[in-house]
């Protein structure tokens, strides 16, 4: 795959996660794809951080999603190569501090096989 495909798949879970459209999110990623995230880590200890599939992820999402109303990611940079995403973007929450986070993305055949996230 070419950087442009990586970063317009980007683009693509950028513009889902702001409109909150969890279906559309997670017809980016593959059936079984892994998702890690220290704020899953904090409040699913026994997941370890770490969700596996569509299903646990939906069920993240949309708890995040629920809790979060005024949840906001704005790109500050996109860097691609041949099978992964480097995404930075500040974090916002209304009633928050935003918070710098960087982003990792690994495709596979045009799907996202496992993301995994890093606070700043």
């Amino acid at each position: 795959m070419t950087p442009q495909v990586l970063q317009s798949i980007a683009f693509k879970w950028f513009d889902a996660f702001n409109k909150h459209n969890l279906e559309q999110l997670l017809s980016l990623y593959d059936d079984e794809a892994q998702h890690y995230s220290p704020k899953l880590k904090i409040r699913q200890p026994e997941t370890n951080g770490l969700v596996i599939g569509k299903d646990a992820m939906r069920s993240w999402w949309k708890d995040a999603f629920e809790r979060l109303p005024s949840l906001h990611y704005k790109v500050t940079s996109l860097t691609a190569n041949e099978n992964r995403v480097f995404m930075e973007y500040i974090r916002s929450v209304d009633n928050e501090e935003d918070m710098l986070v960087a982003e990792v993305l690994e495709v596979k055949d045009n799907k996202i096989v496992f993301s995994r996230v890093y606070h700043g």
